[in-house]
């Protein structure tokens, strides 16, 4: 047996016990005639002695060849610690150490193996084993395992039925990119990997499952950001015979008990908003709600004087910022520039301080009077020491916008706070979008394909909203629901088509032939004719809901070995070429430069 204690568990009680120990050297201290050796597994830190007067000669002289990170086993005495560390559960003691064994050496480490390390990301990420052994990366990781047990048993305990799915499946033309697989013996034909296992849980339901869920590996070959990766899990869940009230009933649950189990939180309130209302008053569809400042239109109220900027805008929106009114030329200066930036794209922004006189302040203070200003502070809800801030144009442009400046301000005064919580459904999704590359409406559209699913082609349309698939389909609502924490989308899902009819009709909207959605989705809609029952689901992206129950706003650290910004593994040198008579075998044949 290597160790009969881990490194983070001895106590006073232990004193004068005999142990063994094994882990990793943190640190080295050589006073001469005295070494002390910092040793640390994943439990903690356990402080070693070496006494030339009380310890062996050879044992003695071996500490004195460790190094950090060298690997090794020791056995001694539990003492008591003349210096005591109240920092750590061991702080009370030490090990008098009486016999040592180096199990590995190691070379120095390219970055401090510490809770502050002098290590850049991209160092870290090549050497991602020595970073999990800091403790904000291993405690990440624990936090993770921590999520997904509470997740487990709490839908095991509702009866849900884990299921695993396969990862070799078919390339879908919906979605984001696939990552495809060749098969050697079937020349010329490709898998593809999944991004999500929708219509395998579908024929779950079909199969008379009734509940399932899995934690699963999903794939999508799209641009990467911090809260994005090529490989993600998903916390995939259906259930059938019901309607949309009892899965969001469900999940809202299952949010609750990972509030409470994991951060000790109570959140009893979820509110419910539709998708239109979402767009209007926060300008996205994950709205950060742990803060106010909601839009203000202000069309009614700004298009009525000389002021050519708002006349020849098809929106004028404003937010109230609390507490800004204090803000120096130069800090509203920066924030113009700020919306000026490409990533934004606002050609320019008015404001307005409301002073602590009641009076008001602007930019535009030649063309708008104190009663004009007065209404705009009464539509943006401002304050006596707020700020107002209005942009205008296109409307949607203008209010993703005014969307990104609204998150931008909550971060500079600290009210994106990362130990509140505030989550709430979205509903009543559109069922599809236009081709934004498309000006397209109506039949036409219809009649090119121009038309996609804005969740996926399985949604099930609002019952009283079917007759408009016809005749105006832009206006259909889906049957489909997001759940936002935080201002993140943590979840959505939605009521799935059931019967085959109207999933032959939906795919005809979104531009398929018949041959094409036979071809690709002939499988489910055969299933289909065998008696499905009514059914529908929800997925949680793990790696994003771990990572703000953590009160982080990336996933990178609660993932082990994640990838970069361009998609690779720097660890492992991945993705990579292979041998030319690997490809022969995929029968593929690759252009050289």
């Amino acid at each position: 047996m290597y160790r009969s204690h881990s490194c983070g568990e001895l106590n006073a009680s232990h004193i004068n016990q005999e142990v063994t120990l094994a882990g990793w050297v943190q640190k080295v201290r050589d006073k001469g005639f005295m070494n002390w050796v910092d040793l640390r597994d994943r439990y903690g830190i356990t402080q070693l002695v070496f006494d030339e007067s009380r310890s062996d000669k050879t044992v003695f002289e071996l500490a004195k060849t460790l190094g950090r990170e060298f690997v090794v086993q020791v056995k001694g005495t539990v003492i008591e610690r003349e210096a005591k560390n109240k920092n750590i559960p061991t702080g009370d003691i030490e090990i008098l150490v009486k016999d040592m064994t180096i199990l590995n050496s190691a070379l120095t480490p390219p970055f401090t193996i510490e809770d502050e390390t002098d290590g850049g990301e991209d160092i870290r990420m090549k050497y991602r084993y020595l970073d999990i052994r800091r403790n904000p990366v291993k405690n990440s990781l624990l936090f993770r395992h921590k999520v997904a047990q509470a997740v487990r048993n709490y839908l095991s305990d509702l009866d849900f039925c884990e299921v695993e799915t396969p990862y070799l499946i078919k390339s879908t033309p919906e979605g984001a990119r696939d990552f495809v697989v060749p098969s050697r013996m079937n020349e010329g034909q490709f898998y593809a990997l999944p991004q999500s296992p929708q219509t395998f849980k579908q024929l779950l339901m079909v199969g008379g499952m009734d509940k399932y869920f899995q934690i699963v590996k999903c794939f999508r070959d799209e641009d990467l950001r911090a809260d994005r990766q090529p490989e993600f899990t998903q916390i995939d869940c259906e259930m059938a015979f019901v309607e949309q009230e009892d899965i969001l009933n469900v999940f809202e649950g299952l949010t609750r008990h990972l509030l409470k189990e994991i951060k000790g939180i109570e959140v009893e309130k979820f509110p419910r908003i539709t998708y239109d209302y979402a767009m209007k008053t926060y300008g996205n569809d994950k709205p950060d709600i742990r803060f106010d400042m909601k839009f203000g239109e202000l069309n009614e109220v700004a298009q009525h004087k000389d002021f050519p900027v708002f006349n020849s805008a098809e929106l004028v929106v404003g937010i109230a910022a609390p507490g800004c009114a204090s803000y120096t030329r130069k800090e509203i200066d920066a924030l113009i520039d700020w919306v000026k930036r490409p990533q934004v794209g606002a050609s320019g922004m008015v404001y307005v301080k409301c002073e602590a006189d009641g009076t008001y302040k602007s930019s535009v203070d030649k063309f708008y009077d104190q009663d004009d200003l007065a209404k705009w502070a009464e539509i943006t809800g401002a304050k006596v020491g707020d700020m107002i801030f209005v942009l205008s144009g296109p409307a949607n442009k203008t209010r993703g916008q005014l969307s990104a400046l609204r998150m931008e301000l909550a971060t500079r005064l600290g009210l994106r706070k990362p130990d509140e919580f505030a989550p709430l459904w979205v509903v009543d999704f559109p069922l599809l979008e236009l081709d934004e590359e498309s000006s397209q409406t109506g039949e036409l559209a219809q009649q090119s394909g121009r038309w996609h699913a804005m969740h996926h082609p399985f949604t099930s349309p609002k019952p009283e909203d079917m007759e408009l698939l016809a005749t105006d389909p832009g206006k259909v609502r889906a049957n489909a629901y997001d759940m936002v924490l935080n201002g993140n989308e943590i979840g959505g899902g939605s009521i799935r088509i059931h019967d085959k009819a109207t999933q032959q009709l939906m795919f005809k909207y979104l531009g398929f032939t018949e041959e094409e959605a036979r071809n690709q989705f002939g499988f489910l809609m055969d299933a289909f004719q065998y008696g499905a029952p009514p059914h529908g689901g929800l997925a949680f992206g793990l790696d994003r809901l771990v990572a703000i129950l953590g009160g982080q706003e990336t996933i990178r650290d609660f993932i082990a070995f994640p990838k970069n910004n361009s998609g690779r593994d720097v660890m492992i040198d991945a993705p990579s070429k292979i041998d030319e008579n690997q490809l022969n075998e995929l029968h593929i044949k690759v252009a050289l430069n």
